[in-house]
């Protein structure tokens, strides 16, 4: 699986493309497509690759401008970086030649195989000066650089090193690094320092880097940001730009090299050159090219009209016209043949085969694109011709247009059916579209008819398609979610809880039959929400204090939410109610007629406090200690303050006429989140009196005050103090109120 593909290069119906295998770590492998793009062979291992700073990865890979089929690559061997050039588009690369002598006309003690020329491939990370390698597409065969000689490429080491004939001879023009520059064609080089210290000077050449002249661009050291020509290849008017200092704006000076030139240049002062490689080999892609360039010693300007392009001269065709085909390798043995790779099926056919048509089985070659040779060697004629069988259908896919597979009913929808292989034209395609509409198309895949529906109903629904012939078959399924856009979502919660003690969140949505519904749960000031499938959620709060609790509910193609804030109390008791089946009989699922139950029901427990402290109040609440000692429960005195009050014992009967308070309060609000409640279905609110009393509703919504108000006639008006008063020395409050049967609603 590869780890990373950049494109290097297109031209001429080819793609170069640099591939990262997952066992390369810092390079790539080059590979050349063929014409149609679809199959691609490898023409280079190991080309060394850098990382920059944002993730991005540079290849040592470069064009030459100007010339067809040349470029420069580093390949990464072992640890070792060697420059290589190929002059017909990969299928041959050499290492570059190393000048014969340095700058100054010394001799140099550099002779291959052991020592060659290598330069850096980078790319300037300044728009406005050159890269590390510069060439242009009017200036053919110059080609400027900075590497250095020796086995390998070493990072620190950037001597400028230049060619005119396109790398077949190099010469060194520099110790160190510079930015260049082409003028009129590649006839004016400037070149200006790569360096952190000021500059005033920079050189130039007009003989292609033979000699240099050094020119004073400005009066004051300036730190050069960057070169610039004006448009057009045959300008010869530059402008350097920089700063005096790094708190200074920019300064701009304009450099022309007019007055340099007394005329135009005329025919008398060129000269051609022939294009060749490494090995002197004059047809190159498939024919013979000529160049012209200026005359050493023509002091013209090439000008607007100038033409680099001289002649060209189609060759015979050989053996290095040609690349190993898809499926096929070179031999490292013997250079000119091509083997079949282990996995490669000489005689299957390609992909775009049909029943009926010709197909030839591949040589093993093909002929380079862009190579112009004729004649000669062909080594494609042996080819064998075949039928094209019938291929069996695959890859077959089923999408939606516009890629929405959540939608509403009524939706329109158009269905596409793609087949990446096999015959298409005498294959039956069966569209199930899995609402009981069902379809046969014959040719689906090459008509391009469309397949429109319109779903009715709310639901899941599996979309199979099935292409079959009669060399084989093949399936593609999808599912389509048809719901309508959510209205609201009511979040259901306890208003008082405990700490620590279990609370049920709920999520009623509406409409009730919105389907594949997605919850998130936002709890406190938590910002990472949990989801859930299921409209409900346990939870326990562990702080006291008030806590905010947001719900969302998500469908696909909306999205509704609901806040509810709950209050936690250290010591709080929650007793669960349920209620006799007929409560919500007229009224299913609607939040509403929930709350006013709830209100009315707090409303009748509430009535109840008056009666306990009657009791406290006449000394009728009474326990037994270990001992036998009677403890008597009263009301503390309120004028003696929470410090006075919690030395005596009369601060519990204080604790428990809240506890009671909030239970009045809580214990029934609970009841409209009951339903949601896991767990048993027998819920129960207990008091020691063990006569059952049926909390009622109404049946019909329009009577509910009157009902409910109806129903304190069911709770007795007059607590019994004696049975407040546990002799027995058991828990003072055991049990309350029990529902009239076991369902809990």
């Amino acid at each position: 699986c590869p780890q990373d593909v950049q494109i290097v290069s297109t031209d001429d119906n080819q793609v170069f493309l640099a591939l990262q295998e997952w066992y390369q770590s810092d390079t790539f492998n080059l590979y050349q497509s063929d014409p149609q793009g679809v199959y691609y062979s490898i023409v280079l291992e190991n080309v060394r690759s850098t990382k920059q700073p944002e993730e991005n990865i540079l290849i040592d890979i470069l064009e030459v401008r100007g010339i067809r089929g040349v470029f420069l690559a580093n390949q990464k061997i072992d640890g070792k970086v060697t420059t290589l050039i190929t002059y017909n588009k990969g299928q041959n690369w050499e290492p570059l030649a190393p000048p014969t002598t340095d700058m100054n006309g010394k001799p140099i003690s550099c002779k291959a195989p052991h020592c060659h020329l290598h330069l850096h491939l980078r790319w300037a990370d300044n728009p406005y000066v050159s890269g590390t390698v510069h060439t242009k597409d009017s200036a053919p065969g110059l080609i400027m650089g900075a590497g250095n000689l020796g086995s390998k490429l070493v990072e620190y080491k950037e001597e400028m090193y230049i060619t005119s004939d396109c790398g077949k001879t190099w010469r060194q023009v520099f110790e160190e690094e510079h930015h260049i520059l082409y003028l009129d064609h590649g006839g004016v080089i400037v070149a200006i320092k790569d360096t952190s210290i000021p500059l005033k000077i920079l050189k130039f050449s007009i003989d292609e880097g033979r000699t240099w002249t050094v020119h004073n661009f400005t009066s004051t050291s300036v730190f050069v940001d960057g070169l610039l020509s004006e448009p057009g290849d045959e300008t010869l008017v530059m402008t350097v730009f920089g700063h005096i200092s790094y708190r200074s704006d920019w300064e701009l000076v304009k450099v022309d090299f007019r007055q340099s030139f007394p005329r135009q240049c005329t025919e008398s002062d060129y000269v051609s050159w022939q294009l060749t490689d490494l090995q002197g080999e004059k047809c190159i892609m498939g024919q013979e090219r000529s160049f012209r360039k200026r005359k050493d010693t023509a002091f013209c300007i090439k000008g607007k009209s100038y033409i680099s392009a001289l002649t060209t001269k189609p060759c015979q065709c050989t053996e290095q016209d040609f690349n190993c085909d898809y499926g096929f390798e070179r031999s490292h043995t013997d250079g000119n043949h091509c083997f079949a790779d282990f996995w490669h099926n000489l005689d299957s056919p390609p992909e775009d085969c049909h029943l009926g048509k010709i197909y030839e089985s591949s040589t093993g070659y093909r002929k380079i694109i862009s190579n112009m040779c004729e004649g000669g060697l062909n080594k494609q004629q042996s080819a064998t011709q075949h039928s094209c069988p019938l291929l069996p259908p695959k890859g077959l896919q089923v999408s939606i247009k516009g890629q929405m597979l959540a939608v509403a009913p009524g939706d329109d929808i158009t269905f596409i059916v793609h087949q990446e292989k096999g015959d298409t034209s005498s294959t039956k395609y069966q569209v199930d579209l899995g609402d009981g509409v069902r379809a046969i198309y014959q040719n689906l895949t090459v008509t391009d008819e469309p397949i429109q529906h319109r779903y009715k109903n709310p639901g899941i629904y599996k979309v199979t398609v099935k292409a079959e012939n009669m060399a084989g078959h093949d399936e593609a399924t999808m599912y389509i979610q048809v719901t309508a856009p959510l209205q609201e979502v009511h979040l259901e919660v306890a208003p008082i809880t405990g700490r620590n003690h279990e609370v049920n969140l709920t999520a009623i949505v509406l409409p009730t039959e919105a389907n594949l519904s997605v919850f998130y749960w936002w709890i406190g000031d938590n910002l990472q929400p949990m989801l859930t499938l299921q409209n409900s959620l346990l939870t326990r709060f562990p702080e006291t204090g008030e806590v905010s609790i947001t719900v969302q509910a998500s469908n696909g193609r909306s999205m509704v939410q609901d806040t509810r804030t709950v209050q936690v109390y250290d010591n709080f008791q929650v007793i669960r109610l349920s209620f006799s089946m007929n409560l919500d009989r007229f009224n299913p699922n609607i939040p509403e007629w929930r709350e006013d139950i709830g209100q009315m029901v707090t409303k009748i427990l509430t009535k109840r406090i008056p009666a306990i402290i009657q009791a406290l109040n006449s000394n009728n609440v009474s326990f037994k200690v270990r001992g036998g000692i009677q403890v008597l429960v009263m009301l503390a005195d309120p004028d003696a303050g929470f410090y006075g009050a919690a030395k005596g014992p009369g601060v519990w009967a204080l604790a428990v006429i809240i506890l009671i308070s909030i239970f009045a309060t809580g214990s029934f609000i609970l009841y409209k989140f009951k339903r949601k409640l896991p767990g048993s279905r027998n819920v129960y609110a207990q008091m020691h009196n063990e006569k059952e009393q049926e909390m009622t509703s109404p049946v019909n919504h329009s009577e509910d005050t009157q009902h409910i108000i109806q129903g304190e006639e069911f709770i007795d008006d007059d607590l019994d103090s004696q049975t407040l008063g546990n002799a027995g020395g058991s828990p003072a409050f055991r049990s309350l109120i029990r529902t009239t049967n076991n369902h809990c609603y």
